[in-house]
């Protein structure tokens, strides 16, 4: 895969809700876990650069943003993205991918002829699907597996017949 854009930044968790009165606030993890998410110094919330504090609480974690101070600036960020840049994520094995580079690539059949591209990728616990635009302006999901949609040299090559 070619590397990914410098300046582009990845979503690890986004902004549940408020925790208590003192402007804690409850996450939502897009990451593995809170440890991926703890290790960066600093991380960006609403594209501002901010430090964290996060701890694990008893329904999920919870977050102390540098700046906010009270229950109605946290709850004034509900649905706000915490990212960070691209280029500090930890550096990835052969066959490995992060959701987010997949987004963009141009999608192929076996002739090579364009079919789509990639708008999104969902997980809901069998496996990685692909969103594909298709030329006609439709949506499809396609299994992320070999044989039907595989990554080769920064794009994807799929079987068209799995295109519902």
């Amino acid at each position: 895969m070619t590397a990914p854009a410098p300046d582009k930044r990845i979503a690890l968790a986004a902004v549940a809700g408020a925790h208590g009165v003192r402007g804690e606030v409850r996450l939502k993890l897009f990451a593995d876990s809170l440890d991926s998410l703890a290790r960066h110094a600093t991380l960006f919330v609403g594209g501002e650069p901010r430090a964290l504090a996060i701890r694990d609480g008893s329904n999920g974690p919870i977050a102390r943003i540098d700046g906010v101070a009270t229950r109605e600036a946290a709850e004034a960020l509900r649905g706000t993205l915490i990212e960070v840049d691209r280029a500090d994520l930890p550096p990835l094995k052969d066959g490995e991918y992060y959701h987010a580079d997949l987004i963009g690539l141009t999608c192929f059949d076996a002739a090579d002829a364009t079919v789509g591209s990639v708008v999104a990728v969902e997980n809901f616990g069998a496996g990685d699907l692909l969103e594909v635009e298709l030329a006609s302006g439709k949506r499809a999901l396609i299994p992320f597996r070999p044989g039907i949609a595989d990554l080769v040299d920064a794009r994807i090559v799929l079987d068209p017949v799995y295109l519902a």
